[in-house]
């Protein structure tokens, strides 16, 4: 985390964070350890307080399959250049079921690659129209929804959206 264009938020810094939320983000870490976004998102406790509440439902409580969330995640980290993301993710989408054959086809033109079922490919649609252009058209909604139903489709489009803000943030801030 050297180059990383803020100072990170380090143990025993003052003002510590407010009662609970290190904890809170510590155990949604595999090891209970903080990584580099935590500590810089602790430079500012409302930011840290709100994300890791949006970001542990995105991961932990959604009805989208885990292994169809991580692959949205590791795609948006494709699309927009956040190999810290990346990092992160990759190992808990291969957890999740996915492959490492995927894997690198998500880092190329995935939809040509064979590898992804129906499923699958309305997801990576969705989320290279909503991450390129922002607007996502109709008939990619029609699909996700027909293959997912509308609360799985809520979810997919807000795990985009959510891992877009990510992204934008690690980016940013060169963590």
């Amino acid at each position: 985390m050297s180059d990383v264009r803020v100072t990170p938020w380090q143990d025993g810094s003052l003002p510590a964070p407010p009662p609970g939320l290190l904890a809170g983000m510590k155990a949604r870490r595999p090891g209970g350890e903080l990584i580099g976004i935590d500590r810089v998102l602790l430079k500012s406790f409302p930011l840290a307080t709100g994300w890791n509440g949006l970001l542990g439902r995105v991961r932990a409580e959604f009805d989208l399959a885990l292994e169809y969330r991580e692959l949205i995640m590791l795609r948006v980290a494709v699309l927009n250049r956040a190999d810290f993301e990346w990092g992160v993710h990759y190992p808990a989408y291969l957890q999740a079921g996915g492959t490492e054959e995927k894997c690198e086809a998500l880092r190329g033109d995935a939809t040509e690659s064979g590898l992804f079922n129906e499923e699958e490919l309305a997801l990576l649609a969705l989320t290279d129209q909503s991450t390129r252009q922002v607007e996502v058209d109709a008939g990619v909604i029609d699909e996700v929804k027909r293959l997912f139903g509308e609360a799985r489709t809520v979810e997919a489009v807000a795990t985009v959206a959510a891992y877009n803000m990510v992204s934008r943030f690690l980016v940013a801030l060169a963590v």
